[in-house]
């Protein structure tokens, strides 16, 4: 072989689809043939850089090569040959490596290996220093300038070789690589665009549940905030409980980057079970939970979960807008039933058709109002208190309406419906459900089919006295307000504003011409259970001036506050002119 030959033949190898280690392999092989050596071999840096590797050889064996590699590593700190030439970037020889002191721990493999001399030449390539050519003698042997000049005049033909060799193994990795990225886009759209389709095609949460439980090959569960399941697909598994979901939702990451989550047990160790989080903008609205650890998960498996995630939450906001305008189309239907006298007219039963609701038949109205220990806490329990009433109302046929009106919370309940329980016992147990931290009042009150405006009016009477009163969280009925009940269901509610106001007349004429509180007085009397002494301590006043207020009152009435019947009409009165006075 001639050097010309074996040059282009180099030269060829590192241009062509040829793995590094042949190339390598091919410069030991070149080498040894054209200057003569008994082995030959290159040695490059590792992935660390701390140590040269035996990468390409020839006429060394496989064992020795292994040895090198493993037991006796040539470490770039160390005082062997092949590292001074590598950082040196100049030849160094060895006549003899059984007189090196610095070779003594590579001497009993280069004993069993057969070789006495080498010589180190490094692979130079632009500024840098890619490795080293190696050649070795069986026999001592005294280098010549002329051998090292034509050694070193193949390495850097090595050089120019192994660096097109390596450029083109980067490109095939980077080609593979931009494949890879390829085909995950590609497979990425498709799942978006199946996820997608379920959603157009009205597939709904069941239907993307199903979509990513055969994409990821794992069973699915979808839950709301609540804990509530939304739906589930695959079988074979048992998931966690809502308690149990609960409780790990307190601990789970609030981080808006966060895409699939680890649920940990209660040891803290795994719990097998993964979950991705649903987000409406800043709220997590539904969670979608699966078997399995994190590290399992393919890329494309997280791709999926992403975007069953994003599908979810348009699924979610399609719902809540259609939930928004159904509930503003009930609201606008209760404002104008409730505002109309006399029988409902074709155009709101056609209305209330239209909806699902039948007003042509007797309803019950109920009236619900919460109270919460803060405002946002209240406020946050109104949304759920008039979803959970209107999810629980819409199994029921006739379907009862429910809407918010005036602030509280109305349902038109048909009497016809099936219900084990009265419907305001079931209106005031759902709302007080939706949270342990608020109270739920309620009250109700029957009606004609041509009457539901009077029922809510009586119905909201009720609510208010028994507020005022004190009661709450029950459910409050006409019966247990005695003669106020009585009175709440006179036709004409201005005779009973009229009772009140006749009742107490001379009070209230007599405390805006003088400045006096006796209203306040009597009102708290009652509020005392007409205890005189208690009445004192929460006026601040002393008892005696609570008597003389009393007497003025009976003077100016011409009763007596002792007489049973005059604490019962006084009582009612009270309360009625309170409320009437607030509405």
């Amino acid at each position: 072989m001639t050097w010309l030959a074996a040059l282009r033949t180099l030269s060829a190898q590192a241009c062509a689809d040829t793995d590094l280690r042949e190339v390598l392999c091919l410069v030991a092989d070149t080498a040894r043939t054209l200057l003569g050596f008994d082995f030959c071999g290159v040695l490059i840096p590792d992935a660390n850089g701390d140590r040269l590797m035996v990468q390409g050889f020839s006429g060394l064996s496989e064992e020795y090569v292994e040895r090198v590699n493993s037991d006796r590593p040539i470490r770039l700190d160390s005082g062997s040959p092949s590292s001074r030439a590598f950082h040196r970037g100049e030849p160094v020889s060895i006549r003899d490596v059984r007189g090196e002191p610095e070779f003594a721990l590579w001497a009993g493999v280069a004993q069993e290996q057969g070789y006495r001399a080498i010589v180190a030449v490094p692979l130079v390539a632009g500024a840098g220093v890619l490795g080293t050519l190696n050649g070795y003698y069986a026999s001592v042997h005294t280098f010549t300038r002329y051998e090292i000049e034509r050694l070193i005049l193949l390495a850097n033909h090595a050089a120019i070789a192994v660096t097109s060799a390596r450029r083109l193994d980067e490109l095939r990795t980077l080609t593979g690589s931009l494949r890879e990225q390829r085909d995950a886009l590609a497979r990425s759209e498709q799942i978006h665009e199946r996820l997608l389709t379920v959603t157009l095609r009205s597939g709904g949460i069941t239907g993307i549940a199903a979509a990513l439980s055969d994409l990821i090959g794992r069973p699915v569960l979808i839950d709301d905030g609540r804990q509530a399941e939304l739906a589930r697909a695959g079988e074979g598994i048992e998931f966690p409980t809502p308690a149990a979901r609960s409780a790990s939702a307190e601990c789970m990451s609030t981080e808006a980057s966060a895409t699939v989550e680890a649920v940990a047990a209660a040891d803290g160790g795994s719990s097998g079970w993964l979950f991705a989080p649903v987000r409406l903008g800043t709220e997590v609205a539904a969670r979608i939970w699966f078997p399995g650890e994190v590290e399992t998960l393919d890329p494309l498996q997280i791709r999926a979960v992403e975007h069953a995630s994003i599908v979810v939450s348009v699924e979610l906001l399609r719902e809540q807008t259609a939930s928004e305008v159904e509930s503003r189309l009930r609201g606008e239907l209760l404002t104008d039933v409730l505002s109309s006298s006399g029988s409902l007219s074709d155009a709101l039963l056609t209305r209330a058709r239209r909806l699902g609701h039948d007003l042509s038949v007797s309803h019950v109205a109920i009236v619900a109002t919460l109270a919460g220990p803060t405002e946002v806490a209240t406020r946050r329990a109104w949304q759920r208190a008039l979803t959970a009433v209107t999810e629980l109302s819409s199994s029921y046929r006739p379907k009862p309406l429910v809407a918010m009106h005036g602030g509280m919370l109305v349902a038109l309940w048909p009497r016809v419906a099936d219900t084990s329980e009265p419907p305001g016992v079931i209106v005031q147990r759902a709302i007080a459900q939706v949270s342990q931290e608020i109270t739920a009042t309620a009250a109700a009150a029957a009606s004609c089919a041509d009457n539901v405006g009077e029922a809510y009016r009586i119905a909201k009477g009720a609510l208010d006295i028994a507020l005022q009163g004190g009661r709450s969280g029950a459910t409050v009925t006409l019966e247990d307000l005695g003669i106020v009940g009585l009175l709440l269901q006179l036709n004409d509610p201005a005779k009973l504003a009229a009772f009140a106001a006749r009742t107490l007349k001379p009070v209230i004429d007599y405390d805006a011409n003088h400045r006096t509180e006796l209203m306040t007085t009597l009102r708290s009397y009652f509020a005392n259970r007409q205890d005189r002494n208690a009445t004192a301590t929460t006026l601040l006043i002393h008892s005696n001036t609570v008597a003389q207020r009393l007497r003025r009152i009976e003077q100016l009435c011409e009763v007596n506050l002792a007489d049973p019947v005059t604490t019962m009409e006084f009582s009612s009165a009270l309360m009625v002119h309170d409320v009437a006075t607030r509405n």
